[in-house]
């Protein structure tokens, strides 16, 4: 049940949309073990002349970016897992993006369960009615 953010400096289109959401939803499932079914993604365009690393915009560097912004809930993921997710997603965004700045960012946020739900119910209470 992650909910994915993801900003992108590019022309907004909708084989990117394809394109990026399909990456982080193979990536989440696999990696991170996710459900697909419960997995959301919100996806925004930020033109290169609006995007600046280093004082300069990403247009006069002739780079591209991006910025994923997921929350899990604390504790369903190793150290390991979380830094192999970000390898992936970095190495998968430079190969559909192109010429990837450094300063592209995955923020893996681990958040507790009693404070993060969908559905108007808390991960925890899904848990405890579980059990």
């Amino acid at each position: 049940m992650p909910i994915l953010n993801l900003k992108i400096s590019a022309a907004p289109s909708r084989e990117l949309v394809a394109a990026a959401s399909e990456i982080l939803l193979d990536l989440t499932v696999r990696i991170l073990h996710k459900k697909r079914d419960l997995s959301a993604i919100a996806i925004d365009f930020v033109p290169p002349e609006h995007w600046v690393v280093g004082g300069k915009t990403l247009a006069e560097q002739g780079k591209r970016s991006f910025y994923l912004d997921i929350k899990i809930v604390d504790g369903t993921n190793t150290k390991d897992e979380k830094a192999a997710y970000v390898a992936a997603v970095f190495d998968a965004f430079a190969r559909l993006l192109g010429d990837l700045h450094a300063e592209s960012y995955i923020f893996v946020h681990d958040v507790r369960a009693d404070a993060y739900g969908y559905g108007g119910q808390t991960q925890e209470a899904r848990y405890i009615r579980a059990k």
